[in-house]
């Protein structure tokens, strides 16, 4: 196994779209979203394992996840956590992680991922790792991997590529997530992919762009190179991380700089952002119903998602297209084609039942 190789897992987030299973207390990575046995983020640890070795994948996350991580990974030292004191979005997270592996390891190649992403064909995925490690090993080339799109999906954004008989494509652009009519006319060109937010490059390299195109933060995260995989390391970041700019890779890097590639690939990849794309990968009885844990009565009901606790009975009679999702003393009940307003419901649950609901 190669010991240039790195991982960065991003495990931060909220998933307040996965409500009520998912809560700041305890996000969806966390979670055994999928009915497998493994949590997302274990998932996504295991994953990497394959091709890089286990101390040298590192874990970003907010630190009031750090006791979360290290109970669910347990191969992950403390050494490994990256503790975001603040919300500051992805370009500082990944510098700081960049750093900190320039520090160990100079020649250190990376790939950035999320923690929460569905990947049905895990050797492909791997392949195509492999095959952007060894692009990045002796170029100046900052590398996403882009998702052949399957519709006209107006939920993520989009990287334009130039045509070339290249296996890696020379980056266009990057779109904003677009509107229908937009989207099928990105479908149609054939030059569009889904950016997925899965990065590869050198660490030198990243390191370049960020002096050349985020100088400050550049500058403020450099002020503890000598902290880095030292124990003062924790006291550098919790005095200086939320001075940073907030801003993301897209923005701040990827989106200016001239030397970006893309890999398009097709491993059976889904974002898992919502209860609808969590029920697309779910098994389905004969009426397209679909269940996560609990044992379901379904009586003229079709295309409903269920998830509820362990062996509790639940009969649904005359339901069709709806989400149910019920923890311990929470109930959702919402139309699927609702399920985007998740995210302003909880805003009401915070109102009506204070914070510790969501």
């Amino acid at each position: 196994m190669n010991k240039n190789y790195y991982a960065v897992i991003m495990a931060g987030g909220i998933g307040s779209r996965f409500w009520p299973i998912s809560t700041r207390k305890f996000p969806k990575q966390f979670h055994d979203m999928l009915g497998t046995g493994e949590t997302l983020i274990q998932q996504t640890f295991n994953r990497f394992e394959n091709l890089i070795p286990s101390k040298n994948i590192l874990i970003a996350t907010n630190k009031e996840y750090e006791a979360l991580v290290l109970e669910q990974l347990p191969k992950a030292s403390s050494k490994q956590l990256l503790l975001e004191p603040a919300m500051r979005n992805t370009a500082p997270c990944i510098l700081y992680s960049a750093l900190k592996i320039f520090n160990e390891n100079p020649n250190g190649i990376m790939i950035v991922a999320p923690s929460d992403h569905f990947i049905e064909n895990e050797t492909e995925f791997l392949n195509n790792v492999q095959t952007s490690f060894d692009f990045c090993e002796d170029k100046d080339a900052l590398m996403t991997l882009g998702i052949k799109p399957t519709e006209p999906n107006t939920g993520f954004g989009y990287i334009q590529y130039k045509n070339s008989e290249d296996t890696i494509k020379k980056v266009a652009s990057f779109k904003e997530k677009p509107n229908l009519e937009t989207a099928k006319e990105f479908i149609k060109s054939g030059d569009y992919l889904w950016n997925a937010g899965i990065f590869v490059w050198s660490v030198k390299s990243i390191l370049k762009a960020f002096k050349n195109h985020l100088p400050e933060m550049f500058e403020l995260f450099s002020k503890g190179e000598k902290d880095y995989n030292t124990p003062k390391e924790v006291n550098f970041i919790e005095n200086n991380y939320a001075s940073s700019q907030n801003i993301s890779i897209d923005f701040g890097i990827m989106e200016k700089v001239a030397n970006v590639f893309v890999l398009p690939v097709d491993f059976g990849w889904n974002d898992l952002g919502t209860w609808g794309s969590l029920y697309n990968k779910l098994n389905k009885d004969e009426n397209e119903n679909a269940t996560v844990s609990g044992n379901v009565i379904f009586r003229d009901a079709a295309n409903n998602i269920i998830r509820t606790q362990s062996g509790k009975r639940v009969v649904i009679q005359g339901l069709s297209n709806f989400i149910i999702i019920e923890k311990e003393d929470v109930l959702l009940i919402c139309p699927k084609d609702k399920e985007q307003e998740i995210k302003q419901i909880t805003e009401d649950v915070k109102l009506k039942f204070g914070n510790e609901f969501v």
